[in-house]
């Protein structure tokens, strides 16, 4: 490994890499795709089965190597196969067993086997715009494949031919903004803190990404972690800072693990470190881990925390921009952030902001999860529409549910109901809906989930997350979830619903820090949205999507609009005593045999056997106890 002394020596090393490449191109390459997802569904053990099929068959042409996640979560593992003749196929669910298969069909005989494979031209993958994820296919563990794909070239152009302030100005007429939050526009705070007076300033990238259901930042982290490095140099180079720092909370093993890899790699090639590329440019950056703390995602908290004090929030102002970490200038983005910047000064600011918005410029990533039948990490265009993303490129509730909401931005978030399907995503319009953009989350539910229930479940993570530092957040959000939880036991009064609003306003303006001003999005969203249901769990006892158990005896008897006692009818066919069961069914319903041919079944929507295979056929056991 030879440390590069100059922008020559980088290019030299990148068309002798691109050579070697180029010969690579000529055998079948097979990519185990192995981030996070794919090891844990078993990609390991298809990984070792590859290398064992391939050494005892002797392929001498066929090579196999290692890559991230590229998207397709729900459908791990995943493998790549990169065929000189045929070109790419992605395989999905692959186990040990298949790999034989793939072996003798695609790789010897030159056959794909499509019933495995992706459809790259479906919806799914179509209506997708690949930036931030374009580098998921190479060995996030080689700095070499990154220098192939044009890596450090952006550091290299900056340093050779724009000025600091011509950095910042491009970044600020690229539309780029803060992709863990509001959107705050990024080139606006490195302004901030260029201008801001000091003699030593700091570049920070929070990886800390505690929201449930959003790992974008994760996957980036995995799987192209030397486009963040490279972000965060040119970040530095600036604002002109010499020092910079990457928070990482410590339950994400992988990511720490090829950042740990890339940092050194960073080093050992010079770019990183003094006089980077043989300029006077020189800038070192630390990995710090975080202990899993929500409220460190808090850009004070989080500062603290790395000077090794407890992640408490303090007030603002002062900004970091003015006093930040040390009370030094600080930049402190976000992990999809920084990999913007490398992309926006490579190709330029109006390549970036071709897509989006007017006033959301470039793509997302966004986290598809929950009642969804493709989840899994996705790139689209700022202000593509909510229900594009659910249903076109998410396929939509599996089972042929109906969709009810999208939960985004985490537990500061809110929840979009069905009716607003058209809103586009951008940071204006998920704004005025009550909700925030966040990280990238977009949790989806069905008909099954009760939004009383998701209220609670939200404040009771921001509750267990808080620092308890103020007041508003300490005891608003307890008082809250105290009413919510009464609630949904069907002990609460018409009258909880201004208490809860009340509180809810009162959290969000007076609360220190983002936790609490945020953490009452979600019970004001589903109080907007979804007022019928709190006024159903209030009024009629009745909790209408079956979640709530203080309000309901089983699923299918719940909905079922005449409250028939459907497992203990059940229970009498499967014991062969039909007429006790037409008995039980006559209780409440005068005429079974008819109504056991015409009912729409709603009881079988709730049915908690379809978590095993398929719900019970209650309406036909009701026409087989009346025949």
């Amino acid at each position: 490994m030879t440390r590069l002394s100059s922008i020559g020596d980088l290019k030299e090393l990148g068309d002798l890499i691109g050579e070697r490449l180029a010969e690579l191109a000529k055998k079948i390459e097979v990519k185990i795709h192995l981030g996070s997802c794919g090891i844990a569904s078993g990609a390991r053990s298809v990984q070792e089965t590859f290398l064992k099929e391939a050494e005892s068959r002797k392929l001498s042409n066929v090579v196999i190597t290692e890559a991230a996640c590229i998207g397709p979560c729900g459908r791990e593992p995943i493998v790549t196969v990169i065929h000189p003749k045929n070109g790419r196929m992605i395989y999905a669910e692959v186990t040990p067993e298949r790999v034989p298969t793939i072996i003798e069909r695609h790789l010897i005989g030159g056959e794909p086997i499509p019933e495995w494979t992706l459809d790259l031209e479906s919806p799914t993958f179509r209506l997708q715009k690949i930036r931030i994820l374009h580098n998921q296919d190479i060995d996030p563990t080689s700095v070499e494949e990154y220098i192939a794909r044009d890596g450090y070239q952006a550091l290299a152009k900056v340093l050779t031919q724009m000025r600091p302030e011509e950095v910042i100005n491009e970044v600020s007429r690229s539309g780029l903004r803060g992709r863990g939050g509001a959107g705050f526009p990024t080139a606006t705070k490195w302004t901030f803190v260029r201008q801001a007076a000091g003699d030593e300033k700091f570049v920070i990238c929070n990886a800390d990404e505690g929201d449930p259901g959003a790992y974008m930042n994760r996957a980036v982290l995995e799987g192209n972690p030397h486009s963040i490095l490279e972000g965060m140099l040119i970040g530095a180079y600036a604002i002109g800072a010499t020092r910079g720092y990457i928070y990482c909370r410590a339950e994400k093993p992988l990511a720490i693990e090829r950042l740990d890899v890339a940092l050194r790699q960073a080093a050992e090639y010079g770019l990183m470190g003094h006089n980077i590329l043989g300029s006077d440019f020189s800038f070192q950056i630390e990995l710090r881990k975080g202990a899993g703390a929500f409220v460190c995602g808090e850009e004070t908290a989080l500062l603290a925390s790395i000077e090794g004090r407890r992640g408490n929030p303090r007030q603002r102002p002062p900004f970091p921009a003015h006093k930040g970490l040390f009370n030094k200038p600080t930049v402190l983005n976000n992990v999809e952030t920084w990999s913007n910047i490398p992309l926006i000064i490579l190709n330029g600011a109006e390549w970036f902001a071709s897509v989006g918005s007017d006033k959301s410029k470039g793509t997302k990533t966004f986290c598809l999860v929950g009642k969804i039948s493709n989840p899994g990490l996705i790139e689209v265009p700022l202000g593509t529409p909510l229900g594009q993303v659910v249903f076109d490129i998410g396929g939509g509730c599996p089972g042929g549910r109906q969709f009810k909401a999208v939960q985004i931005g985490g537990p500061s978030g809110g929840c979009i109901p069905i009716a607003h399907l058209n809103t586009p995503i951008d940071y204006e319009s998920v704004t005025a809906l009550g909700a925030i953009m966040g990280s990238g989350g977009l949790i989806v539910m069905d008909e099954n989930n009760c939004m009383v229930d998701v209220a609670r479940f939200f404040l009771q993570f921001t509750k267990d997350e808080s620092c308890g530092k103020c007041t508003p957040c300490r005891a608003g959000i307890s008082k809250m979830l105290d009413i919510l939880t009464k609630i949904s036991q069907g002990k609460g009064a018409m009258e909880d619903l201004d208490t809860l609003t009340e509180l809810a306003e009162m959290v969000g303006s007076a609360s220190l820090c983002g936790l609490g001003q945020t953490a009452p999005n979600p019970v004001l969203t589903t109080l907007r949205h979804f007022r019928d249901e709190y006024e159903a769990h209030i009024i009629d006892k009745h909790c209408p999507a079956a979640v709530c158990q203080a309000l309901f005896t089983t699923p299918c008897q719940h909905t079922c609009p005449v409250e028939l006692d459907c497992s203990g009818y059940i229970a009498l066919v499967k014991a062969g005593k039909f007429a006790d069961a037409y008995k039980l069914i006559k209780q409440r319903l005068p005429f079974p045999m008819s109504v056991g041919r015409v009912c729409d079944h709603p009881c079988e929507v709730k049915c908690r056997r379809v978590q095993v295979d398929e719900a019970v056929s209650i309406r036909d056991l009701k026409r087989i106890a009346a025949d």
